[in-house]
């Protein structure tokens, strides 16, 4: 198995590597590939939306450390959720339940042990690195987790109408899937009503539209810049769509 990282931890900043210290520790020799770490900082929802996106690229025995936690520290519980077979590791305040929702099996515990030592702001590196890596090990922590029917917080499958991501070109995805939209469709933000592309090259340069992208997204693009800059778009923007007829 492989551990996959997914986090708001910053890229750049020393959170991911001491994550990567506790799953070298608890798993010598364990790949751990970083799925994203620049997740928008404390903003569950599209996060969870994101990681369902990127969950659908990961092979069935994948193990998934999965961060976005600002009530770190406080009533949420821990979680391990297992779907379709890739087992999932990290709070239960919604993060986990889009994936849920949309896989046909599924699992879930809460996370009963506690290390002797835990930081009351890195449950990542101390509660959930050791679990991720044990499982990612072959040595599933039964015993230290307690079966639960579901997740706490459900934030439920359907699509989100907001841009949830802006990679560094300037793209900005939605939480919408793009095999769900019509090719007639517009998307409209910024009072901008904007046309599906299959790819950039097919509108001239400077024009902004929509298409799929490679994890499923629709996402706003501007072929030769930044949509994000010269539609002033954010994330947590509402987006419409608007189908022909």
């Amino acid at each position: 198995m492989s551990i996959f990282l997914f986090s708001d931890f910053g890229a750049g900043d020393l959170y991911v590597g001491q994550v990567k210290a506790v799953l070298g520790r608890c798993a010598p020799g364990m790949t751990s590939i970083d799925l994203l770490h620049d997740a928008p900082a404390f903003n569950v929802r599209a996060g969870a939306h994101l990681l369902a996106a990127l969950a659908g690229q990961l092979s069935p025995d994948s193990v998934v450390f999965a961060v976005v936690d600002p009530g770190v520290g406080g009533s949420r519980e821990a979680a391990v959720m297992e779907a379709d077979g890739r087992y999932f590791v990290g709070p239960d305040n919604g993060l986990l339940s889009v994936v849920a929702a949309r896989a046909l099996q599924r699992r879930f515990w809460h996370i009963a042990w506690r290390p002797d030592r835990l930081s009351d702001s890195f449950h990542g590196r101390d509660l959930f690195a050791p679990v991720a890596a044990w499982i990612a090990g072959g040595a599933f922590p039964g015993p230290k987790l307690a079966p639960v029917p579901g997740l706490d917080v459900d934030l439920g499958g359907e699509d989100l109408a907001e841009i949830i991501y802006i990679d560094h070109y300037g793209n900005a995805m939605t939480g919408l899937q793009g095999s769900a939209l019509a090719r007639d469709a517009r998307l409209v933000s910024a009072h901008r009503h904007l046309e599906y592309a299959r790819v950039f090259s097919e509108v001239p340069g400077g024009q902004a539209f929509w298409h799929e992208n490679s994890i499923g997204l629709a996402e706003i693009a501007l072929n030769g810049g930044s949509a994000a800059r010269e539609l002033g778009l954010e994330v947590g923007q509402h987006i419409m769509v608007v189908v022909s007829g």
